[in-house]
């Protein structure tokens, strides 16, 4: 297993596109040091600021608080990045393969515009988590992203595949003029969840404040839950599914764009 270590925060943000497995796996650990990262508008060596250790391959650990640290694991299209601390912003950017573990939080654009693979991430995460870019027509395309804490605005922005899964409280806009996939809310979200919602599913565990723009539809408990359950079980997320236990107020909206989305709202049995 590869390893790089953090010497110290940088000062400014660094960016280190480098930092994924597609790159760093075919090196050698000196070519490995030598590869270029940006602080700033200056070009450095990736060894000014990590220690790099272990034998190149597929499996890559990260230590260190990497807050200051941007578009790690960006484009990547398979192997394993595990990051034994904080990740900053466009974590998992364009991915489209294999595994991002992340043991602390995240920042802003948490696997933007992804197409595949996996993310997990044990702590909280920013704002615009699998969202599209500023004038970018769509998001997330496929993949799974969980979150144990929570997430900041505009999580799953025009997303058209994959699954999202948040287990602490959300911001404003989750599923802001979203296209399809699935966003699971542990803990629900503030205002506006699913403006402009043209498809998708947004499933929400608490009560949330819902746009007059939705409407009641009914109570059931959809079949596919179950296999969403099975999976996210694996990442010890619960999603709730057995009508002893209770069932899913369905809403479908959002009138005004008009949209053919749906929130689920799920309510205990009493």
């Amino acid at each position: 297993m590869l390893t790089l270590t953090l010497n110290e925060i940088p000062s400014v943000p660094l960016e280190a596109e480098v930092l994924s497995p597609d790159i760093l796996a075919p090196l050698t650990i000196e070519a490995i040091r030598a590869l270029p990262v940006h602080l700033g508008k200056r070009e450095r060596r990736l060894d000014d600021f990590f220690t790099v250790d272990g034998e190149p391959g597929d499996e890559i650990e990260l230590r260190g608080d990497l807050a200051r640290v941007k578009w790690i694991g960006r484009a990547m299209t398979h192997g394993t990045l595990r990051i034994r601390g904080n990740a900053g912003m466009h974590l998992a950017s364009a991915m489209q393969g294999g595994t991002v573990d992340v043991f602390g939080n995240a920042g802003d654009w948490l696997g933007a515009e992804m197409s595949g693979g996996v993310v997990h991430v044990r702590g909280d995460a920013g704002g615009q988590v699998g969202a599209a870019y500023r004038g970018a027509p769509t998001g997330m395309r496929d993949g799974l992203i969980v979150i144990d804490g929570g997430a900041g605005l505009e999580v799953g922005m025009r997303m058209q595949r994959g699954t999202i899964v948040v287990g602490g409280p959300v911001r404003d806009f989750a599923g802001l003029q979203m296209k399809g996939g699935t966003i699971v809310l542990g803990q629900g979200a503030e205002l506006r969840t699913g403006a402009w919602m043209n498809r998708g599913t947004i499933i929400s565990l608490q009560p949330i404040p819902l746009l007059p723009t939705f409407s009641y539809a009914a109570t059931y408990n959809p079949t596919f839950l179950r296999l969403y359950a099975r999976r996210l079980a694996t990442f010890g997320c619960t999603l709730p599914y057995d009508e002893r236990h209770g069932s899913y107020q369905r809403y479908t909206g959002d009138a005004a764009v008009p949209g053919r989305g749906e929130i689920l709202v799920w309510r205990a049995n009493r």
